[in-house]
């Protein structure tokens, strides 16, 4: 282990049972090693550690686990309970963002997470990429900083809509949501009309973290494809509880339902998200089903632009607020074959 040192050390915070909570898709640091360069045979290892030019490789075989981390009041991060990686409560540092190059001038991204000990020691390193690392290729590595990295961790946090998502307002009509604008009044399920307070988007590579899940027109009862970002939670309402999760109101993420089928993983090209901000978290309709807008969190609210914050800051809602209501649904009740078909049933009988 080596001694680290944090560019940001959070203060000693504890995780509670309001922390946000999320499982990231991540390679240990021993999956991906230097193949050519000045640390040959070396894991890729946080900021200070690593030397540009050095070209790395993703050992063959390699899988990405799940790092499940709960987001503190402050934005710092600890490993929860049920983590595929890591030691539970032990702290999670989101070090810098990495740049590599492949031979054919592709580039992609990644973030580097490292678990530290009572001792400040290394005791772990990750690797979440954001875009699909392909064995076998060589990744030279072109560009490393620390000050982008909490904003591009907080946009795989960020729920959004795909272009051509049509949004219910509050008159009933379905409008596109790259044509809506602050000021117009969408329908909510939970609060009735309420004006968009800030609506934006941004363009990536639709691989890895940002790849967006397909939803197919009829699959939960929507009327059109609904294309979202991996962490959208849909929102169902169970008349009668075929899932067997003992609630009947339900928030379920993209990710989770995804069967290769109808739901699945739309991976290549670009892809533009909006994203949708309210006074306060809510559920709106798209494709004429019920979803979750942008809900700002110590996770997310790096994703908004700093003049944003000073001018509405006041009114967001704080750390504590979770916003609608509704009973996040672990993937253990997802990962059955008619786990889609009986929620949509449970929506209609």
């Amino acid at each position: 282990m080596y001694p680290f040192t944090p560019s940001n050390r959070p203060g000693t915070v504890t995780t509670t049972t309001d922390s946000p909570v999320q499982a990231i898709p991540v390679y240990p640091a021993t999956d991906f090693r230097v193949s050519d360069g000045a640390h040959l045979g070396d894991p890729v290892s946080y900021m200070d550690e690593l030397v540009l030019d050095d070209i790395y490789m993703l050992e063959p075989g390699a899988v990405q686990r799940r790092l499940t981390l709960a987001t503190l009041g402050d934005g710092s991060f600890r490993i929860a309970a049920n983590s595929e990686l890591g030691r539970p409560d032990a702290t999670l540092h989101l070090d810098c963002a990495l740049q590599f190059m492949t031979p054919d001038g592709t580039t992609s991204e990644a973030l580097i997470l490292i678990e530290t000990d009572a001792d400040d020691l290394v005791a772990g390193t990750y690797l979440l990429p954001l875009a699909t690392l392909v064995p076998q290729t060589d990744y030279r590595l072109v560009g490393a900083d620390h000050d982008t990295a909490r904003r591009k961790f907080a946009q795989v946090a960020c729920v959004s809509f795909t272009r051509g998502t049509r949004i219910t307002l509050a008159t009933g009509a379905q409008v596109p949501i790259e044509a809506l604008k602050v000021g117009d009044r969408v329908l909510t399920r939970d609060d009735g009309a309420q004006e968009i307070r800030w609506i934006d988007h941004s363009t990536v590579r639709a691989a890895g973290a940002f790849a967006p899940i397909v939803i197919t027109a009829g699959t939960l009862n929507n009327e059109g494809d609904l294309i979202v970002s991996p962490e959208h939670r849909l929102f169902v309402y169970q008349r009668s509880d075929m899932i067997g999760a003992g609630r009947p109101d339900l928030l379920v993420k993209a990710r989770h339902l995804v069967n290769g089928d109808s739901i699945f993983v739309q991976q290549g090209g670009y892809v533009d998200y909006f994203q949708i901000l309210f006074d306060r978290h809510h559920i709106i309709y798209a494709e004429g089903i019920a979803a979750e807008s942008m809900l700002i969190d110590p996770r997310t609210r790096p994703a908004l632009p700093e003049d944003l914050l000073d001018r509405i800051g006041s009114v967001l809602p704080g750390p504590g607020h979770r916003g609608a209501s509704g009973f996040d649904v672990q993937k253990a009740l997802l990962d059955r074959p008619d786990a889609i078909d009986l929620l949509r049933r449970a929506s209609l009988n």
